[in-house]
């Protein structure tokens, strides 16, 4: 048996950690990308920021039609 004071504090600091993560609701069911959509409407609206996003989704549909013309322009050079 343990009979030093430190020892008992111990375990039942122990025994209140373990027992303290017990009955604990689970987190509520997220769903991410519906949370990174809805962020980056947003992100649009405001005032400070609102710019750079309307920019970088332009960049986004550049770079699509970039590629789209260099990969036809491959495929006209190998026939």
């Amino acid at each position: 048996m343990l009979r030093s004071p430190r020892a008992l504090v111990a375990i039942a600091a122990g025994a209140v950690l373990v027992a303290g993560g017990c009955g604990k609701p689970p987190p509520p069911a997220v769903d991410a990308e519906k949370e990174r959509a809805q962020a980056t409407e947003r992100a649009k609206q405001r005032a400070y920021g609102g710019d750079a996003m309307k920019a970088l989704e332009a960049a986004k549909a550049l770079e699509g039609d970039l590629n789209k013309k260099a990969q036809e322009s491959v495929e006209k050079a190998e026939k």
